[in-house]
């Protein structure tokens, strides 16, 4: 099978039930700012850090039945649901990181170490990729699962925690903003 098939050069593309629309569509947009996500994730998976890399790579699985749950409009019982204790999870690896740095005192710059940049930029997709998905839940005639926004808001906590875990493990020094 080859990864061109020009049925896309129209300014459409198929859902998965195999519908038409316009590359523009809001779902189009929200599993597309996913996928992005997606990539922002791996991109950010740090050397060094197993734990940290190990629980990116269970959210790029999650983002990836997220992306099956946005591009199917009427999902069937067989069709790849998150689960609502996705959300546990991270909140979990939330709080042990949390415990780790403690809490915030102030805001903070998203710098520092290489791996930490990439999680701040993971977790600002993330919240645009949460937008997009709620404008889909607006602007949809079909629901979007009730796990998808509340993963997604979570999720951009964790990326900004890990980011936090990562500075403090290479002895980085967050800096807060002068106004």
């Amino acid at each position: 099978m080859r990864v061109y098939t020009g049925r896309g050069d129209d300014g459409r593309t198929d859902l998965a039930d195999q519908s038409r629309v316009s590359k523009t569509h809001p779902r189009i947009e929200a599993y597309g700012t996913v996928d992005e996500l997606n990539a922002r994730v791996g991109d950010a998976r740090p050397a060094g850090y197993e734990d940290v890399d190990d629980q990116l790579a269970v959210v790029q699985n999650d983002l990836f039945t997220i992306q099956s749950q946005l591009a199917t409009p009427d999902p069937g019982d067989d069709d790849p649901q998150l689960s609502p204790g996705r959300i546990d999870v991270l909140e979990t690896w939330i709080d042990e990181y949390e415990d780790e740095v403690g809490g915030l005192e102030s805001f903070i710059l998203p710098a520092g170490a290489a791996a930490a940049t990439s999680l701040h930029v993971a977790r600002t997709t993330c919240r645009r990729a949460e937008r997009r998905v709620v404008a889909l839940a607006d602007a949809s005639e079909h629901a979007v699962a009730d796990p998808v926004v509340s993963y997604l808001n979570r999720l951009s906590d964790y990326c900004f925690t890990a980011a936090r875990v990562v500075n403090h493990r290479d002895g980085v020094t967050e800096e807060s903003p002068t106004y």
